[in-house]
């Protein structure tokens, strides 16, 4: 599974998520690619189930590319811990993620193909998402 090699801080905030994507919002890499359509943590668990079910599908034919990556760490106590003693323990990672960030992009294979591709991976995440193409196509 995707996480950090090295962190400065291994427990963080759980932050505020808003606005719309200024980066990484373009289709750059491939020719097709996925784009989320809400404000979502997005679990390094599903970006890793995503990106097999879509190398599965193209029968690894074309190339895929993920676009995010899981930096934030995010915690959970124990089940039957009382609310005392801090924060609970390091649980996993997340890729945060707000409307019009490009999620993964495929190249290399037809239309066709890349919308079934895409399709594929979107049922494993937990975020809506749009089908988009590079603009010069």
């Amino acid at each position: 599974m995707l996480q950090p090699k090295k962190t400065k801080f291994r427990k963080e905030f759980r932050g505020s998520m808003g606005g719309v994507a200024s980066s990484n919002n373009k289709v750059v890499f491939g020719d097709y690619g996925i784009k989320s359509m809400e404000n979502s943590w997005i679990n390094a668990r599903e970006i890793e189930a995503a990106r097999k079910a879509m190398t599965g599908f193209i029968k690894r034919k074309g190339k895929v590319w993920i676009k995010i990556f899981p930096h934030k760490p995010y915690t959970q106590k124990s089940v039957n811990s009382k609310m005392i003693g801090g924060k609970g323990d390091v649980e996993g990672y997340v890729a945060v993620v707000v409307p019009g960030t490009v999620l993964f992009e495929i190249g290399g294979v037809d239309e066709k193909t890349a919308r079934g591709a895409l399709s594929v991976g979107a049922q494993k995440l937990s975020v809506k998402t749009k089908f988009v193409r590079k603009s010069g196509l």
